[in-house]
């Protein structure tokens, strides 16, 4: 019963979403959806996310951008099957809007910290990892080669500037700290997100390779020293985030 219970309550809201005049309408439907699925049982969720992402195809720059937020409150919950929504972030980085393209970086690299951070607190407790959590991480990658890719890109330089924020944060989350791996109490989970770092994971696993990690970091910093170099051809606000960046 509570499948067809949970179609009836979130599809006329997806319905109204995508097909009402009325772009406040749009929003408000989405959000209540959005409430509804977060809080009804993940692989009964799940059956509606192909209409979630029909969403993505909407005219409405607004609503195509409130869809990247909703897809950032359900990947950062744990929830079966949210890699059926990763794809959506795959188009929006080139949507033709630059507030859908900004709003997906920015979601993006939430979602990136926010599942490393679960992947780490996972192998600290039981020494593997949920196949689920597996799949995004992979998904994850992906997308930050792409984000990566926008900063040779003529694209505004608003979308570059964030990119090159997420470039610092990878940076930053796979260059170890040797003092991290002492760190890990449950007083500190609290307060993970800060201080996640490459080094709370151990060993090697068959999705996830520290060592490969630590070396993409350490070649991700010759990208950002290119930029630097390059930094007299780069807008101003550009090259005041480059120098930033290296010196972080």
């Amino acid at each position: 019963m509570a499948r067809p219970l949970l179609q009836e309550q979130v599809l006329p809201l997806l319905a109204a979403a995508n097909n009402h005049g009325d772009l406040d309408v749009k929003l408000s439907s989405l959000r209540q959806a959005k409430d509804v699925l977060l809080s009804a049982d993940p692989s009964q969720a799940a059956k509606v996310f192909p209409y979630l992402i029909d969403l993505q195809s909407s005219p409405e720059i607004l609503l195509r951008k409130y869809l990247i937020q909703v897809i950032e409150d359900i990947a950062t919950k744990p929830m079966e099957h949210t890699s059926i929504l990763l794809p959506v972030l795959f188009a929006s980085l080139r949507d033709s809007s630059s507030l859908v393209v900004k709003q997906t970086i920015i979601s993006g690299t939430h979602i990136f910290c926010g599942l490393l951070e679960e992947l780490s607190m996972q192998f600290h407790r039981r020494g593997l990892v949920e196949r689920s959590h597996e799949e995004l991480w992979t998904w994850m990658i992906k997308f930050k080669d792409a984000v990566f890719c926008a900063l040779f890109e003529a694209v505004p330089v608003g979308i570059r500037l964030l990119a090159l924020k997420f470039l610092e944060t990878y940076i930053l989350l796979f260059t170890p700290d040797a003092t991290d791996s002492e760190k890990f109490t449950s007083e500190a989970s609290t307060k993970f997100r800060k201080a996640v770092n490459i080094s709370w994971i151990v060993g090697h696993h068959s999705f996830m390779d520290p060592a490969a990690l630590i070396s993409d970091a350490n070649r991700t910093v010759g990208i950002l020293l290119d930029l630097l170099h390059s930094a007299s051809s780069l807008p101003g606000s550009l090259t005041i985030s480059v120098v930033n960046s290296s010196t972080a």
